[in-house]
């Protein structure tokens, strides 16, 4: 499907090749037309906009992503223009044009309409190979079309965008972009926080690593966009639902490569140890009390648990601290203190060279697994297909769990005590706090070698 805006306030055509409507769109500024001498694209609005995008009623969210460029950066014959920045766009000037949008590996006619001028948009904003083809119908019915392009990024410049403020998704995420660019051969750009640039620029020389401000989208002849799009039920900006997939998987959906999973590379300035005796991290916060491990006794049992076994147990969160209202999670007694608000690198650092890592379904875990350390994860709230694949995956499926990957409960972020099942009820969070200091432990025995350290007396 697709959707054509005109120039002038005339009806929007609506013939398509499946003979579904095309919902009329808004009309362009017909002024802005005439001064531009070309006409202006108005982006779609973006359905099922990522968390990131999303804010409480009544406060303006910043957008996901940076805008594609106003006018498509490809020029064609007569002042046709068009490009893939999101999904297929087509403009055409003035004149008697039959446009026709293809899935090149499908088969597929996606869309067919006659029009004077205006905007041809594909509804669909994921990675497809588009066929256009423009005919100019003031020339005989048999005339080839004055367009027939098909979409191929080999040598061309190719932006993902990823939205900012998290950490665990993106890390799941890249690899994907990385099979994308081997896949196309294309000269590609991510844009990201700048936090987490550092991790990656050196591991990738070949990749362009940009943050959202640095974006120059006129320079892109295709761009794609990477979330967890909740809302999108018409998959316009994903080919199915995240949740069914796996918070890291919709990536190679989105993208159209293989969803297998693989983790990044790093490049770290420092990759010493830091200190010499063996040790364990451990990270207890996260963002809402559903990914935290709600057992009353349980980090105080574990923490414990490992000192017995001669570990040293640090505590890498960004807050020794965090909550809301009544509900806090403070530093677990007997760890280490290395919390604060510190530099990726240094974090990436103390995982690598840890025995293990402890924690829950969040960033930290995500970069255990990048840097290749046996990770131990504590979640109840998603099922075990919703992150990277791990032995040490613990939950208690005798209780309700996976609500995060339950298309029926739209997860809200701005609620910190979300729990969709059974909240303010005596079963709220029921999925972690019966996950037991005894099942935990049983996990850690199982890692290869647990325990076997030993202190020079040299």
């Amino acid at each position: 499907m697709a959707e054509s805006q005109p120039l002038n306030p005339s009806p929007a055509p609506s013939t398509t090749a499946t003979d579904q409507p095309v919902a009329p769109a808004a009309a362009l500024d017909e002024t802005a037309v005439n001064a531009a001498g070309q006409p202006p694209f108005e982006a779609l609005e973006m359905p099922g906009a990522p968390l990131s995008a999303q804010a409480p009623a009544g406060i303006t969210a910043k957008p996901a992503y940076p805008p594609p460029a106003t006018i498509p950066t490809q020029s064609g014959p007569h002042g046709i223009r068009y490009d893939f920045n999101d999904g297929c766009r087509i403009v055409l000037p003035d004149g008697e044009w039959r446009v026709c949008l293809r899935d090149i590996d499908t088969g597929n006619i996606l869309f067919q309409t006659d029009i004077n001028a205006g905007v041809v948009a594909s509804t669909k904003k994921y990675y497809i190979r588009f066929s256009i083809e423009v005919w100019d119908l003031r020339t005989p019915a048999n005339a080839t079309p004055v367009v027939h392009h098909l979409h191929a990024l080999n040598g061309r410049d190719v932006l993902i965008q990823f939205p900012v403020g998290t950490l665990g998704d993106l890390i799941g995420w890249l690899p994907y972009a990385i099979k994308f660019r081997r896949k196309h051969g294309c000269r590609l750009t991510c844009a990201m926080s700048e936090k987490l640039i550092p991790l990656f620029a050196g591991a990738y020389p070949d990749i362009e690593f940009l943050t959202h401000e640095q974006v120059q989208a006129e320079r892109y002849y295709a761009t794609y966009s990477i979330g967890l799009f909740f809302d999108d039920h018409d998959n316009v900006r994903q080919p199915c639902d995240f949740r069914h997939v796996g918070l890291h998987r919709t990536a190679g959906y989105i993208l159209g490569v293989d969803p297998t999973e693989e983790p990044p590379l790093l490049a770290l300035d420092d990759d010493s140890r830091p200190i010499e005796e063996p040790y364990v991290v451990i990270a207890v916060q996260s963002s809402t009390q559903c990914k935290y491990w709600n057992h009353p006794t349980g980090w105080r049992e574990i923490v414990a648990f490992l000192k017995e076994h001669r570990y040293r147990v640090i505590c890498i969160d960004q807050k020794s601290t965090h909550g809301t209202g009544l509900v806090w999670t403070h530093l677990p007694y007997g760890c280490e203190d290395e919390t604060g608000d510190r530099p990726l690198q240094e974090r990436a650092r103390w995982l690598r060279h840890a025995a293990f890592f402890v924690g829950l379904s969040s960033g930290l875990a995500w970069l255990a697994w990048a840097v290749g350390t046996p990770t131990v994860m504590i979640s109840g709230f998603t099922h075990e297909t919703n992150e990277f694949a791990t032995p040490y995956r613990i939950i208690n499926y005798h209780t309700c769990n996976s609500c995060w990957n339950d298309v029926r409960h739209r997860f809200d972020h701005h609620d910190f005590l979300w729990c969709p099942r059974h909240k303010d009820t005596p079963r709220q969070f029921e999925c972690t706090r019966l996950i037991t200091p005894d099942q935990i432990k049983a996990t850690l025995r199982r890692i290869p070698n647990f325990g076997a350290q030993t202190y020079s007396t040299g």
